[in-house]
């Protein structure tokens, strides 16, 4: 059994099989899901576990190279969590709506129970060497 980290074997599969430039989708509960998408839903009741949460244990698992946000979550919390989590990783915005189109290439997609507007990044892997 671990003791540290993530302990979620679904989400350590989804994480384990990430390669650079893979792309991995921390979403809130109403972010619209592809058909077809790996999906690790961690979601238990509204708030739980919260985007933060998940944003900071996915970013101390992996390598991100980048973020990418909606503009409308520009000046709101979830940017400014994104910017404190992943400090070294650029951080871009495009619409909403552009930002849903990304989804379908997503290699994993980890719903959270984020109920804030916008609290969805999409973190590009990055190489540790």
């Amino acid at each position: 059994m671990l003791k540290t980290g993530i302990l979620n074997p679904d989400l350590l599969d989804g994480l384990a099989r990430l390669g650079h430039t893979d792309t991995v989708v921390i979403a809130d509960c109403g972010l619209p899901l592809p058909a077809g998408a790996r999906v690790v839903d961690l979601t238990l009741v509204r708030g739980v576990p919260t985007f933060e949460q998940v944003l900071r244990a996915v970013g101390e698992a992996i390598v991100v190279e980048s973020v990418t946000i909606a503009d409308e979550a520009r000046g709101t919390a979830p940017e400014r969590l994104v910017a404190e989590a992943l400090s070294d990783a650029p951080v871009q915005s495009v619409s909403h709506e552009r930002l849903k189109q990304q989804l379908p290439h997503a290699k994993l997609i980890v719903r959270t129970g984020e109920a804030t507007p916008y609290a969805n990044a999409i973190l590009r892997c990055g190489v540790d060497f």
